[in-house]
């Protein structure tokens, strides 16, 4: 396979990466033959996975502008992905230019690509760090250089935890950001997952194509994902399916009432 310009050289075009099946599933164009054949099959066996993925995308845009009308003008994007329509410095920044935004994900392509695309932008930093280690996120330069950690900060992991297992600890993770962020900053989270009398045969088929090609996920109930907001207070409507937070427009495809895969939600890091 030729390797297009935008693709690293040490990337190999025959392994499938989390971020580039992502970026394959809201129509990017930064992904190879292997991340494309990995998403058809899982969309072959559960095609609600591409509705998924733009309702994780939506969910993002939506608590984004939540969060600038809360006063938010700075955000730490963790497992921010590919570049792709709609990000958070955009979003951000259309609302108020000086708004500040640190992008961090571990895929040498998604680094590469933003560090491409945000050239020049001196308010937006991008860093290529593993988000399981907040002690070395916090410790980066991208980061101490840009944002304020005496003044509110959102922190952003969108479509991230399902990759992250219960023995690497989730909840010791989002305490080791949570205990570094100012009182009246937020933690906004989305992950794959159902209750456990709606898992399906057909659900079960499509994780182990995922699986086996990809990386090990971890589904989790409403309770389990309650659960990953320990120390922050959980603003309206709490945690919900991905289509019902914060709605913006009418459900034409009748995904809100149904069992969608994924949950939602913000919590803010009270006063005290």
């Amino acid at each position: 396979m030729e390797r297009p310009n935008w693709a690293p050289g040490d990337i190999d075009l025959e392994r499938p990466s989390v971020a580039r099946v992502y970026d394959y599933l809201l129509g990017g164009a930064h992904n190879f033959a292997a991340d494309r054949a990995v998403a058809q099959k899982t969309l072959e066996m559960m095609p609600d996975v591409r509705t998924g993925a733009l309702q994780h995308r939506a969910f993002l845009r939506r608590a984004v502008r939540y969060l600038l009308g809360r006063g938010v003008r700075q955000f730490l994007d963790l497992g921010s992905g590919i570049p792709t329509v709609g990000n958070v410095h955009e979003i951000a920044q259309a609302a108020d230019p000086a708004a500040k935004v640190v992008y961090v994900d571990l895929d040498s392509v998604a680094v590469a690509h933003s560090r491409s695309l945000l050239d020049g932008n001196e308010r937006v930093r991008v860093l290529q760090a593993d988000v399981r280690d907040p002690a070395t996120v916090f410790a980066s330069p991208e980061v101490n250089d840009l944002l304020d950690l005496n003044e509110p900060i959102a922190v952003l992991m969108v479509a991230v935890l399902h990759f992250v297992s219960d023995d690497e600890d989730p909840q010791g993770i989002l305490a080791g950001y949570r205990d570094r962020l100012a009182p009246g900053s937020f933690l906004a989270l989305s992950q794959a997952g159902f209750e456990a009398h709606e898992v399906t045969p057909e659900i079960r088929a499509a994780r182990s194509v995922y699986e086996r090609s990809v990386t090990r996920t971890t589904l989790r109930n409403s309770a389990e994902f309650t659960r990953l907001f320990a120390g922050f207070d959980l603003v309206e409507p709490g945690v919900v399916r991905l289509p019902q937070w914060h709605a913006e427009a009418p459900d034409d495809e009748g995904i809100a009432g149904r069992a969608f895969p994924g949950f939602c939600a913000v919590g803010r890091k009270a006063w005290r």
